[in-house]
C-alpha cells in the first residue's frame, strides 16, 4: 500500500467522534427503547413491535434512495463529510422528541410514537448512510480500515458507555419521580451531545480517496448490479442476523436482570461491566485479529462466544456473579468482531469496483444501514411478540415460570441459533483477508494508472481469487 492509505491517531479518533454520537442513539434504543415504549410510554408490547417493524419495511426504501445520493454527491468538502454537517442538527433534534411522552389519548400517543421513531430512523440514515461509507475515502488499506473500525468501535461504545452510565441516573434526578420527563430530559442532554460530536467529525476527517463523481447509471441499474454481487449478498443476509441477534440480546438485558436474576439493582452494574468489556474488545481488535485471516477468525469467534451463551441460559439465576463473569467474557470476545463486520463492506466495495468499474460506496452502506436497522426493528419486534405471547405483565414483580424461561431463552438462545446460521454463511464468504489485499492494491495501481482518464472502465472479474460474480 502506499504512504498515503496510512491514516493519523487524529484521523481515527476524528471518524470515531461520528460512531460516538450515533451510540447515544443506537445504545438508548438497543437497551431501553423497547422498554421506554412498554414501561414507560405505554404502548402495549406487540403494538411496539408491530411499530420497529412497519417503519422499517419504509425504510427499505429510504436507505437506498439515500446511498444513491451519497454516491452521487460533489462538493468541496469531498462525497461523505458535508453529510454531517447538513444532518447534524436534526439528528440530535429527532432524538430528543422520540422520547417525549405527550399528555394525548391512546390513539394520539401511538400515533405520535409512530411518526417520531420514523423521523429518527430517517435522519439516522441521512448521517450514518455517508458516515459509514467514509472509509473508503479515508485509506484504500485493508489493514488500516480494520484499525480504523477498531478506534470506531472503541469510541463508539465509550458513547455507549456514557448512556449506560449516566442515562438512568439521569432519568432519575431529573425526572424526580417522573420517568416520562426523565426520559425526556436525559436524552435532550444526549442529543445536544450528539450534535457536538459530529460537527467533531466532520472537521477533524479528510477525504484521501475521492473517485470520480460518476451519476451515468440510475438507481435501479446500481442495485440490479449490486445485486449480482455474490459477495455482497452474503454480507447482506450476514449482518441482519448478526443485528438480530444483537438487539434481542440487548432488548432483553433489562428484562433478564430485573426478573429472571431478580437483582433489579444489579442492571446498571451488569450493562457497564459488559459495556467496558466490550469496548475492550473493539479497541483489541485489530492488535489482537490483525495477523490471522479475518473470515477464518470470525468463524471461531463467533463459536466461542455462542458457547458462553449457552452455558449462561442453563446455570441457575441464584448464580449471580458466575452468570455475571460469563456475560463479561460473552461481551469480549463478541466485540473483538464488531471491526470485521464493517471491514467487510468496506471489502465488497472494493470488490464491486474491481468486477465492474462501479464504486458504490453511498449503496452498500445504505444496505449496511438497513440491515442494522431491520436487525434493530426485528429484534425489538420478537421481543415484544414474544413476551406478548406469553402474556408479560410489566412491572409486576413475579412473573410466571413460562415468562422467565422465554426471558432468558431471549438474552441466550435466540441469538445462539442466529448467530449458528451466521457461521454456516461465512463459508460462503470468499473476500478473506489475501483476496480483499490483492483487490485493494490493483485498484490503486488502477488509479495511478488512469488519473488523467475521463471514462468508466469496466474491470474484469478477479478470477484468480475464486470470487464469482
Amino acid at each position: 500500500m502506499t504512504i498515503s492509505s496510512v491514516l493519523s491517531t487524529k484521523d481515527k479518533i476524528g471518524y470515531g467522534l461520528g460512531d460516538m454520537a450515533s451510540a447515544l442513539v443506537w445504545q438508548t434504543a438497543t437497551l431501553f427503547l423497547a422498554y421506554f415504549y412498554t414501561d414507560v410510554f405505554g404502548l402495549p408490547a406487540a403494538i411496539m413491535g408491530t411499530m420497529f417493524l412497519v417503519v422499517r419495511a419504509v425504510d427499505a426504501f429510504v436507505d437506498p434512495c439515500i446511498g444513491a445520493l451519497v454516491d452521487r454527491t460533489q462538493t468541496r468538502h469531498g462525497r461523505f463529510r458535508p453529510w454531517l454537517l447538513w444532518f447534524a442538527i436534526p439528528f440530535g433534534v429527532s432524538c430528543i422528541i422520540t422520547f417525549y411522552v405527550p399528555d394525548a389519548g391512546a390513539t394520539a400517543k401511538i400515533l405520535y410514537a409512530c411518526v417520531t421513531y420514523a423521523i429518527l430512523s430517517f435522519i439516522y440514515s441521512a448521517i450514518n448512510v455517508p458516515y459509514c461509507a467514509m472509509p473508503g475515502a479515508l485509506t484504500m488499506d485493508p489493514h488500516e480500515r480494520h484499525s480504523l473500525q477498531s478506534w470506531r468501535f472503541g469510541l463508539s461504545f465509550i458513547g455507549g458507555l456514557i448512556v449506560t452510565v449516566i442515562a438512568l441516573p439521569l432519568v432519575a434526578k431529573l425526572g424526580a419521580g417522573n420517568d416520562q420527563k426523565g426520559y425526556f430530559y436525559a436524552m435532550s442532554m444526549m442529543g445536544l451531545l450528539g450534535i457536538a460530536l459530529f460537527f467533531g467529525c466532520f472537521f477533524l476527517t479528510r477525504e484521501r480517496f475521492t473517485p470520480r463523481n460518476d451519476s451515468s447509471g440510475s438507481l435501479f441499474s446500481d442495485l440490479k448490479l449490486l445485486a449480482g454481487n455474490t459477495q455482497w449478498r452474503i454480507v447482506f443476509v450476514f449482518n441482519i442476523l448478526l443485528l438480530t441477534a444483537v438487539v434481542t440480546r440487548g432488548s432483553a438485558t433489562m428484562y433478564y436482570v430485573k426478573y429472571v436474576l431478580q437483582r433489579p439493582d444489579m442492571v446498571f452494574t451488569f450493562i457497564v461491566s459488559g459495556m467496558i468489556a466490550a469496548l475492550s474488545g473493539a479497541l483489541l481488535s485489530a492488535r489482537l485479529l490483525g495477523k490471522f485471516d479475518r473470515v477464518r477468525a470470525y468463524q471461531w469467534i463467533i463459536i466461542t462466544f455462542v458457547v458462553f451463551a449457552a452455558l449462561i441460559f442453563i446455570i441457575p439465576p441464584t448464580q449471580v456473579w458466575l452468570i455475571f463473569g460469563l456475560n463479561i467474557v460473552f461481551s469480549f470476545i463478541q466485540n473483538l468482531t464488531t471491526p470485521l463486520q464493517w471491514t467487510m463492506f468496506s471489502d465488497v466495495v472494493d470488490y464491486e469496483e474491481h468486477r465492474s468499474g462501479r464504486r458504490l460506496d453511498g449503496l452498500v452502506f445504505s444496505t449496511a444501514l438497513f440491515a442494522i436497522k431491520f436487525g434493530l426493528a426485528l429484534g425489538g419486534a420478537v421481543v415484544g411478540w414474544v413476551l406478548g405471547a406469553v402474556d408479560y405483565a410489566p412491572n409486576q414483580a413475579a412473573q410466571s415460570a413460562t415468562v422467565l424461561t422465554t426471558i432468558n431463552a431471549l438474552f441466550t438462545l435466540i441469538p445462539c441459533l442466529l448467530f449458528i446460521c451466521m457461521v454456516l454463511l461465512l463459508t460462503r464468504y470468499k473476500l478473506n483477508s489475501q483476496v480483499a489485499d490483492s483487490i485493494a492494491q490493483d485498484l490503486i495501481r488502477k488509479r495511478g494508472n488512469s488519473e488523467s482518464d475521463t471514462t468508466v472502465q469496466t474491470a474484469p472479474d478477479f478470477n484468480n481469487t475464486g470470487v464469482t460474480r
